[in-house]
């Protein structure tokens, strides 16, 4: 949590229901709470408007199969999108995701996505982890059960 704080250097928002959902999985992950705890990422952006509202409903169901029996799912993709898209703002911003259809779809409608090995690509281009360190923390989140996809094979290869 603490590197991924450095990489973001102050520059990283999230939305409400990103923000309960990390919350909600302190639970689970008590490392979480460095970061909700902490407030590094800034106070949740809401959204209030009707009228956005009512988009990221849509786009939580139509875009992202979102299931109208469960509200929050697909709920944190949908608000971020929503913000990124619309919100002027927002307009350049990075959405980091390791979703990859919510990626995909960002992509597709010309916003820029990173994921977690970006992210660590990162990190190690600006000196915070060494090479090695930061393709082992990649390995063993996938030993853990995170599904992160492109990770190299060889430590050298996270530079190409």
């Amino acid at each position: 949590m603490s590197l991924l704080e450095k990489v973001l250097d102050g520059r990283g928002r999230w939305t409400e229901a990103v923000a309960a959902e990390a919350a909600q999985s302190t639970r689970h992950l008590p490392k979480l709470r460095q970061v909700t705890d902490d407030g590094w990422l800034g106070i949740p952006i809401e959204i209030d408007d009707p009228a956005e509202t009512a988009l990221v409903d849509r786009i939580r169901r139509v875009v992202f199969a979102g299931s109208p029996s469960r509200p929050l799912q697909h709920l944190g993709e949908a608000e971020t999108l929503v913000v990124i898209e619309h919100r002027t703002e927002f307009a350049h911003s990075v959405w980091i995701t390791d979703d990859r259809e919510a990626g995909r779809y960002a992509r597709r409608k010309g916003m820029l996505v990173k994921d977690t090995v970006d992210l660590m690509r990162a990190a190690v281009v600006a000196s915070l982890v060494p090479l090695r360190e930061g393709h082992g923390l990649l390995i063993a989140m996938g030993d853990h059960g995170r599904h992160l996809r492109g990770v190299p094979q060889r430590a050298g290869d996270l530079l190409l």
